[in-house]
């Protein structure tokens, strides 16, 4: 299997998905803007996202793939789809339970996911309200990351990734369509998302039958491989979401200051999660069941190799992404959601924000890379105490820089804890050799570092040319984005840090 060209493959979905995205949050912005509706529609949303993204891009995935992989090794396609059937029965059944009595429980729940609303009786019932509408989501989304693992256990990879552009697209045709349907615009954005779940996990159900893989409801046995899925996957959950953690202690936090730092976090986290899911998510979903076969294999000198393309790919990207982000905040959220509801002193707000976050984006994409190595090896135990030092440090910051920053020191801390998260998991695996650099990586990594140290000058230089056209922001920052692009291409291209082919041979033995 190439490591590159899946990578392609969940990149370019995903790419489109951010697009439609994108497409969506304008449509948001100019719908709703930073409000009182927006701030309690973005916290709904969080609730059952949250959980997505620990199942979708975490602990599920992380738990599940690299059994389900070793029963595929060793005993066959036929013992895999039943252990993946024995999962599905047992999943479906505490999905079911989770949600009623969240259901019945949402008034607590919401209390504890913003206290800050407490004070105004409006604010919470009607958080109250579309949390119930929103949650559901979670039941849909977890059993599309199930489907989504068995998939990519086959080198079947373009469904799960194709999946986020119908969340995007039902949104886009809510707005566009059924305003006029609901009570608020909120309560019209929380059934988007309720169907968008449904619609997802048709497509995915489509997906399994149509590659021949059977996936049925049967009586599940507390087997050695159950019981194995369930100890990996608690402290997988905390491990590899710790982002997420740190995100959703940032929106607890932020419901206690002013109306609209809520919305302005959210604009702001839905444009620095471009690079991570780009980058980070695209290549941790590749690099997961790719290691856990070579592991499988005892193939260790080509894990190593896998690892260190991965961690040298993802440098890359991440380092230019992150400098061109902080460089151009201001004018990236004005072209993406200035108009509508959306004002100037939105614009400026969620700027700053997007400016403290983009300070971690190596650090985001790279703990979505390192987190892999740890799974693939089925170890689960040190991520999640390294996470927990990591939600502690990022509580005890935003505590701090809130006080003197508001939302955007928030958003600073969380850049600090995931910069602390990424330095300690790299530590235990360079200690345990888990990780080993070789000559490329360690050559290339002093080139990318003089490299961006000269782009992110040549950007800070001609930003200002970014508002050339008046009237054109969008195209502007397309013009822009481009020709930054080409141009450090052109930089790779003649400084040879990238030869396609080192990463092209990449394959399991």
């Amino acid at each position: 299997m190439k490591l590159i060209k899946p990578f392609l493959t969940i990149s370019g979905f995903t790419f489109l998905s951010k697009i439609l995205g994108f497409v969506r949050d304008i449509l948001i912005a100019a719908f709703i803007g930073a409000g009182i509706i927006a701030d309690v529609f973005f916290v709904a949303f969080k609730l059952p996202n949250f959980f997505r993204r620990l199942f979708a891009e975490g602990a599920f995935s992380a738990a599940f793939i690299p059994i389900f992989s070793s029963i595929l090794k060793k005993k066959g396609k036929s013992e895999a789809l039943k252990f993946g059937s024995e999962v599905l029965s047992i999943l479906f059944f505490i999905l079911f339970l989770v949600i009623i009595i969240f259901e019945f429980l949402m008034p607590l729940v919401v209390y504890f996911l913003a206290p800050g609303f407490a004070n105004d009786p409006t604010k919470l019932n009607l958080l109250v309200e579309l949390s119930r509408i929103t949650f559901p989501y979670l039941f849909f989304i977890s059993l599309v990351s199930l489907y989504t693992g068995i998939l990519n256990s086959f080198n079947k990879f373009a469904a799960g990734a194709a999946a986020p552009i119908i969340l995007n697209l039902t949104f886009i045709v809510f707005i566009l369509t059924f305003e006029e349907l609901f009570e608020t615009k909120g309560h019209m954005l929380s059934w988007a998302v309720f169907f968008a779940g449904l619609f997802q996990l048709s497509f995915l159900l489509f997906a399994i039958y149509k590659n021949d893989l059977q996936i049925f409801f049967i009586k599940p046995k507390y087997s050695e491989y159950i019981k194995k899925l369930f100890n990996l996957i608690i402290p997988g959950a905390i491990g590899a979401g710790v982002i997420q953690i740190n995100l959703l202690i940032d929106v607890i936090l932020a419901s206690f200051l002013e109306t609209g730092s809520i919305s302005y976090l959210y604009y702001a986290e839905r444009i620095n999660q471009l690079p991570i899911a780009l980058i980070g998510v695209a290549f941790a979903t590749v690099l997961l069941p790719t290691l856990s076969k070579q592991i499988s294999n005892n193939d260790k000198k080509n894990a190593i190799q896998t690892q260190n393309r991965a961690i040298e790919f993802s440098l890359l990207l991440a380092i230019p992404a992150s400098i061109s982000i902080f460089i151009i905040a201001d004018p990236i959220i004005g072209a993406f959601f200035e108009r509508g509801q959306f004002s100037i002193n939105d614009r400026i707000m969620s700027a700053r924000a997007l400016q403290a976050f983009a300070a971690g984006v190596p650090a985001y994409v790279l703990v979505k890379i390192l987190t892999p190595i740890f799974f693939a090896r089925q170890n689960t135990k040190t991520p999640v105490k390294i996470a927990i030092v990591c939600v502690f440090v990022n509580f005890l910051f935003n505590l701090i820089l809130m006080h003197f920053f508001q939302h955007v020191g928030i958003a600073m801390a969380t850049a600090i804890a995931s910069w602390l998260n990424c330095i300690l998991l790299l530590y235990v695996l360079l200690k345990s050799k888990e990780v080993i650099f070789d000559n490329l990586i360690k050559k290339n990594f002093k080139k990318i570092i003089l490299l961006n140290l000269f782009f992110g000058l040549c950007v800070f230089y001609f930003k200002d040319y970014i508002n050339l056209f008046t009237n054109y922001r969008f195209l502007n920052l397309l013009i822009f984005v481009l020709l930054s692009i080409s141009f450090y291409t052109l930089l790779l291209s003649f400084l040879k840090i990238f030869i396609f082919s080192n990463y092209k041979l990449i394959k399991l033995r």
